[in-house]
């Protein structure tokens, strides 16, 4: 899979862009009875499970060269020929295939994204929302609404990233996927923010330092402090010498539950914080709070809710944190209380290209 990221266009341009979609969406939504609207939303599990097989097979990926039909796909991905066309009549409904008038099948522009080779690629998510593990995690979807608990914890008995430390197969699954929601992430920080004033970065949670190696080439002068489980930064060392900045940026092993390097004027977490309650994400700020510099600054890279429902993807992902890993996604009010009580004040929240990414800025109080 290509780590390269998809050009990202303007901020202001995706922002009206995405104003447009939701007023279209409710509009569209308006014009359709309410039952047929309530029955085509439902039948969405469906079609997240078709793209899952259609990226478990490599199906885009037998079209990148050019229309074929599902007779052909069928044999090279070693599946029933009939099953694959309906298959793919179902997804080409969707906009992720074309069906020609020849009969073959061709990939739509949405299908691009689907194969394994390409920059932006979301087959790892895909593969990763689909499975049959993550499948069944939402399946308890129920048990998570009524105790306001995981679903892992039903499920395996244990917390979601124990479970994960258990499960390498799953594992594996879902760290291709979050590397392909970190790629994008590089794409739209560095644009949004000058790095270049601080003397030392430090990205707390930051895995093999694909952030941190971006954000220290954007800013030659700074030196990075790299901190994540002592498993997980074994596999840092080449990331960081490939961008060029392993002389500016020293490794740290430990555990965010219990401290983080002290001293720098900068502090980076990167979709952390959502993945926990309030009570262990006040827990990690605290700790920060203790490390940072009096002068320093606290990034907080994350999804922010708006503070009225809309077509907001953040909200579909407010979902999986509950599902999950037991965490949330949070409003600008939230974000501000769950500083305050944790020793910080915040400063502005910083709109990034999509609203998938918001940089929220605080200082110590």
């Amino acid at each position: 899979m290509s780590s390269k990221p998809a050009k990202v266009p303007p901020a202001r341009l995706v922002r009206i862009i995405d104003s447009a979609r939701n007023a279209l969406h409710t509009v569209t939504r308006a014009m359709v009875p309410g039952n047929i609207a309530l029955l085509e939303t439902a039948q969405g599990a469906w079609v997240s499970q078709a793209l899952y097989v259609a990226a478990k097979l490599g199906i885009a990926d037998e079209l990148a060269n050019g229309p074929k039909t599902a007779e052909q796909v069928a044999a090279k991905v070693g599946a029933h020929p009939d099953s694959v066309f309906r298959l793919m009549r179902m997804l080409a409904g969707r906009s992720v295939f074309n069906h020609r008038a020849d009969g073959r099948f061709e990939l739509a522009a949405m299908g691009q994204a689907l194969r394994a080779d390409v920059p932006g690629s979301m087959r790892s998510m895909v593969l990763f929302i689909g499975s049959p593990e993550h499948w069944a995690e939402w399946g308890e979807l129920l048990y998570s609404v009524q105790t306001g608990r995981p679903s892992p914890e039903k499920l395996y008995g244990k917390s979601y990233f124990d479970h994960l430390d258990e499960a390498p197969e799953q594992a594996a699954i879902f760290n291709d996927a979050m590397s392909t929601m970190a790629a994008m992430a590089n794409d739209l920080v560095i644009p949004a923010y000058d790095f270049s004033e601080f003397r030392l970065i430090a990205d707390i949670g930051g895995g093999h330092g694909r952030l941190l190696s971006a954000i220290l080439q954007s800013a030659p002068a700074a030196r990075g402090i790299l901190f994540d489980l002592p498993s997980v930064i074994a596999g840092a060392a080449q990331v960081l010498d490939e961008a060029g900045v392993s002389d500016r940026c020293v490794v740290e092993g430990g555990s965010f539950m219990d401290s983080v390097p002290d001293g720098a004027d900068a502090y980076v977490l990167k979709s952390i914080i959502h993945d926990w309650d309030d009570d262990i994400s006040e827990k990690i700020l605290r700790n920060v709070r203790t490390s940072i510099a009096r002068n320093g600054r606290l990034l907080l890279l994350e999804i922010v809710l708006p503070e009225r429902a809309t077509a907001n993807w953040g909200a579909v992902l407010d979902m999986e944190m509950l599902v999950s890993p037991g965490g949330r996604e949070r409003t600008r009010a939230e974000f501000a209380d769950l500083l305050a009580r944790s020793g910080f004040r915040l400063t502005r929240v910083i709109d990034t290209a999509t609203p998938m990414m918001s940089i929220v800025e605080a200082v110590p109080a």
